[in-house]
C-alpha cells in the first residue's frame, strides 16, 4: 500500500521546511516548465503527465506519485492527446500520460486557436484533454457530414465540436 492510498494522505502537512506549492507549470501546448525553464528530460515530463490529479479537498491540480504530492499550475487543459486510434467505429485517444481512453464526441470543444479538446474520464476524475495537431488530424476517419456540418462519430455516437465560451 502506498501512502497516497490512505484517505488522510493529502491532508498531511509538507515535510518540515518545504511547501506544497511549486513553480511547475504545464503550458497550453503540453510542455512542463520548472522555475521558468523547459523540462527537457523526457522521462521526467512523461512521469509528470502520468501523475496529474486533483486535490480531493480543494480541486486544485496536483502532481502525485503516491508517495508525495505538490500543487502546480495548468495554463490550459491538464491532459494531452498525442495519438488517435481507430478500430471500426471505436475511437481511442492515447494520452501523454500513457493512458488509452475512449472518445466521447459529444464532449468536443473547439478552442479559440482551433485546437480541439475533449472531456475524458480516468482514474481520479474527469478532465479536459487537448489534442496535438497530429492527433487532431488523425480524427479524419471519424469525420462525417450531417446537414452541411462536420461532425465526429465514435462508438455509434455523433457529435459536433462546440465553440469554447
Amino acid at each position: 500500500m502506498r501512502p497516497g492510498d490512505h484517505p488522510e494522505f493529502f491532508r498531511l502537512p509538507p515535510p518540515e521546511g518545504r511547501s506544497r506549492e511549486s513553480t511547475i507549470v504545464l503550458s497550453r501546448d503540453g510542455r512542463f516548465f520548472h522555475d521558468g525553464e523547459l523540462v527537457e528530460h523526457q522521462g521526467l515530463a512523461d512521469a509528470w503527465h502520468s501523475w496529474i490529479s486533483r486535490h480531493p479537498d480543494d480541486g486544485r491540480y496536483i502532481l502525485t506519485n503516491g508517495w508525495d504530492w505538490t500543487y502546480f499550475t495548468v495554463e490550459g487543459a491538464p491532459l494531452f492527446v498525442r495519438r488517435v486510434e481507430h478500430d471500426g467505429e471505436e475511437v481511442w485517444l492515447h494520452l501523454a500520460s500513457g493512458e488509452r481512453v475512449p472518445l466521447d464526441p459529444t464532449t468536443l470543444v473547439e478552442e479559440a486557436d482551433g485546437a480541439l479538446t475533449a472531456t475524458v474520464a480516468r482514474a481520479g476524475g474527469v478532465y479536459d484533454a487537448r489534442f496535438s495537431r497530429h492527433a487532431q488530424a488523425e480524427l479524419a476517419p471519424a469525420l462525417v457530414e450531417r446537414d452541411g456540418a462536420v461532425m465526429v462519430r465514435a462508438f455509434g455516437v455523433v457529435g459536433a465540436p462546440r465553440a469554447k465560451r
